[in-house]
């Protein structure tokens, strides 16, 4: 495994660095100040559009998208740093660049999946940044870890497909630029387990498309929402399937894959800005006459979380170089691990950065309180922490003939 970065990652990094000092950073306070004096939540600043502008310009956009027809065509070993980068800013920078979440996905599933007209009416304008996405998936009813659980129902009426259902935790679908939805749903309850579901392309504003409510995450109502979205007799022509009836849960695992990693890269980003914000309050502050930097247990959590965040880092690098080799399938225990692996020392290192702040940690002053909320919502994002431990758990007794726990396995056994 070489992890050098390419010339041209390198070339990126460079680029990516300059826009962030320059632009980005200095945007923060301006767009807290606009989303304040908007009263409303999921406002849509009018600095995200002038990030946006600045980042086209510098030819910094679509850096996720692994095809040259719409991106620059990195791998995913020189897109891990720039995602990283990102991370340090996660409310502006991968907007900015459109390279956020969910949007990411679902692009990549209409560049896979997408019919003709699926890609000329809305992976056109999304990889524009011109319109916004969400992917409905999630259900209140079910645990929806188990995507076999869901729900929803897809049935077709002639040319039609009539969806009824309630989806939650619908990401973006409160994005003032959103307009269309991808849904999962069941099109045949009949089928072998992992060939009941299917997904359509749904433009938000269908009739039948009811968002109830936006789901608060600790307390927050972050801008983009995580709707709670009713579906009512909803129809659509039938050709808003994505590739055949009975492919959706399959396309899930296509687009969970590279999301995944997308979100622990950005995690790293998230710690390693903690971890400089940790390092600066500690250099700064003084108690009982001493800098907190000259305390042990201070010196202590700095140490640990850069050699934390360096093995989280490698793992990751791992998974992607992985990916870029071997495939997507054959890199499901690295997926898995660093998904489990990169929020867990984020939240780490964000809450040493809390406690050397002290009650400044948890107010709207620095952005500490925010990441942390951000970070352990994605302990269950994409997948809980315990579906991607049971992906490692089997994977590992593939090794040994089976992938159940036999009585000698079990404690006290």
């Amino acid at each position: 495994m070489d992890f050098e970065l390419t010339d041209r990652c390198r070339e990126f990094q460079a680029r990516l660095l300059s826009f962030m000092e320059e632009w980005v950073y200095p945007a923060e306070s301006v767009y807290r100040q606009q989303m304040e004096a908007s009263g409303d939540p999921h406002h849509h600043p009018q600095v995200l559009e002038d990030l946006k502008e600045q980042a086209r310009r510098r030819g910094l956009w679509n850096l996720f998208h692994p095809h040259e027809e719409w991106g620059p065509g990195l791998q995913n070993v020189e897109y891990a740093p720039l995602a990283e980068i990102t991370g340090r800013s996660g409310s502006l920078a991968p907007e900015a660049l459109n390279c956020s979440a969910p949007d990411t996905g679902n692009m990549e599933v209409l560049t896979l999946f997408g019919t003709p007209e699926h890609k000329e009416r809305w992976l056109k304008p999304l990889l524009m940044g011109e319109i916004r996405s969400a992917f409905a998936m999630t259900e209140p009813r079910v645990a929806s870890s188990d995507a076999t659980n869901i729900e929803t129902s897809i049935r077709r009426e002639g040319g039609e497909f009539v969806i009824n259902g309630r989806k939650w935790w619908t990401s973006n679908a409160l994005h003032k630029n959103c307009r269309v939805l991808i849904v999962m749903g069941k099109t045949n309850p009949d089928a072998p387990p992992h060939r009941q579901q299917s997904m359509l392309v749904v433009p938000l504003d269908t009739p039948g498309v009811t968002i109830l409510r936006g789901l608060p995450v600790f307390g927050y109502q972050d801008r983009e929402g995580h709707a709670e979205v009713e579906f009512d007799d909803v129809r659509v022509p039938v050709d808003a399937l994505l590739a055949n009836e009975g492919d959706g849960f399959a396309i899930s695992q296509a687009r969970l894959g590279p999301g995944r990693i997308h979100h622990c890269m950005r995690s790293l980003g998230a710690a390693e800005r903690a971890l400089e914000l940790m390092c600066e309050r500690a250099r700064q502050r003084v108690t009982f006459g001493r800098a907190l930097a000259e305390r042990s247990n201070i010196q202590d959590w700095i140490a640990e979380s850069r050699v934390e965040l360096e093995m989280a880092r490698l793992l990751t690098m791992k998974a992607a170089w992985l990916m870029d080799t071997v495939g997507n399938r054959h890199a499901r225990t690295e997926i898995a691990a660093i998904k489990l692996t990169a929020p867990q020392v984020a939240l780490k290192v964000i809450d040493r950065a809390i406690q050397v702040h002290g009650g400044a940690g948890v107010c709207g002053d620095f952005p500490l309180a925010e990441m942390y909320a951000h970070q352990r919502t994605l302990r269950l994002a994409d997948g809980p922490d315990e579906v991607h431990k049971r992906t490692i758990f089997r994977n590992e007794m593939r090794r040994f003939g089976g992938d159940q726990a036999t009585p000698a396995m079990l404690p006290g056994a």
